[in-house]
């Protein structure tokens, strides 16, 4: 899913290598001779020590976005994979990344500072290096939406979340630290940070990892239902997560789906999200402008194409013939047939064994939770 959110504009700037050629001043030379080298000693260590301490100190010092942009090409093309070399970049790294920070703190301009922090939060996950996951947990609640954004980008992008998976293995303590912390995110983040968020709490593979998603939803939810929810795109990326959590009962020798499934508690969230997406766009007709309404219609055909039909055992297109068809009747039908209704239970909960209770020892709901009226304009 692409997120096109006002502040990425902001972001790109820290991408673009302008067409002048300003000179970055870090002397490369000696660590260059040091990637040739097989096996490595005091001195080289050192060399690369120094060729980190100089890179990063200028970073800081830097204000052109061209010169900062190919200063981080400088650094992170002088990674490698070799044992020793491998280890000293990373330690040192680590020290010179930190005392940037510091330096940043120490600048007299707010915009200065916050530039700086930005850089090196982008170098951090240029580096893709699992030993500085804890410089980047220190600025995951930073109140700037850009270096939040950058902070949660480090930990959650591929090549780090294979690394946290891989070390939680023999000791999940890390990756638990960041699913804890993600979770203290949630009320306050943006939506382009929230799906980052909700993509790493799909793959960890920790417990937290679903408890995570499951609050994720729920805040989504509870948007929905107050009508304050922006950017419904996002949920079609949320409920595609949830979906892929949904175990598929197997086929018994009759043919027919047996009525309990391993995540009653997943599929609930599922289907009541989609609910509400649903609800918004069919009560909403009137309040919603044509991005929001566009959006939905998204959400709406690509989770009823790419999630419905699979754990309805079928392919469905009735939701995409009554939004072309504007056929908010039809579109409700649908929705009651397969999510239920006051009046019948529906497909989905009759087939994956979850209802819509939201306690243990209330009475059992059959249909999902009707979205309340929008609110009268002030």
């Amino acid at each position: 899913m692409k997120i096109k959110w006002a502040f990425f504009a902001v972001l790109v700037v820290f991408f673009v290598l302008a067409m002048n050629s300003s000179v970055v001043a870090v002397n490369t030379s000696k660590v260059d001779n040091v990637l040739k080298k097989g096996v490595l000693d005091d001195q080289d260590f050192k060399i690369i020590d120094e060729f980190l301490a100089e890179a990063v100190d200028e970073l800081v010092k830097t204000k052109d976005f061209t010169s900062i942009a190919k200063l981080r090409t400088v650094i992170l093309s002088r990674q490698s994979k070799q044992g020793q070399y491998a280890q000293q970049f990373s330690e040192s790294a680590l020290k010179h990344i930190q005392e940037g920070f510091k330096q940043a703190q120490m600048l007299r301009q707010p915009e200065r500072t916050t530039n700086v922090m930005i850089n090196l939060v982008i170098l951090i996950d240029g580096l893709q290096d699992i030993r500085l996951t804890n410089l980047a947990i220190g600025m995951l609640k930073n109140e700037n939406m850009v270096i939040r954004y950058w902070a949660v980008h480090c930990l959650v992008n591929p090549v780090i979340l294979q690394q946290l998976n891989s070390a939680a293995e023999s000791d999940p303590t890390l990756v638990q630290t960041i699913a804890e912390q993600f979770k203290e995110l949630v009320e306050t983040s943006s939506p382009e940070i929230i799906a980052f968020i909700a993509r790493f709490a799909a793959n960890v593979k920790i417990p937290q990892g679903e408890e995570l998603l499951l609050q994720i939803a729920d805040m989504r939810i509870k948007r929905y239902a107050d009508w304050t929810v922006k950017y419904e795109l996002l949920d079609g990326a949320l409920l595609q997560l949830l979906e892929s959590k949904i175990p598929l009962p197997s086929q018994n020798l009759s043919g027919q789906l047996p009525t309990k499934s391993s995540k009653p508690a997943v599929a609930r969230r599922f289907a009541q999200l989609y609910s509400y997406a649903i609800q918004r766009y069919i009560n909403g007709a009137g309040l919603l402008n044509g991005t929001q309404k566009g959006h939905l219609v998204s959400v709406l055909v690509e989770i009823e194409d790419k999630c419905i039909g699979r754990l309805s055992g079928k392919p469905q297109a009735s939701i995409r013939r009554a939004v072309e068809r504007n056929n908010m009747p039809a579109l409700l039908d649908e929705h009651n047939r397969l999510l239920g209704s006051e009046t019948a239970p529906g497909q989905l909960p009759a087939q994956l064994g979850f209802d819509y209770s939201t306690t243990t020892d209330g009475p059992k709901r059959a249909a999902p939770i009707p979205l309340p009226p929008p609110p009268k304009k002030q």
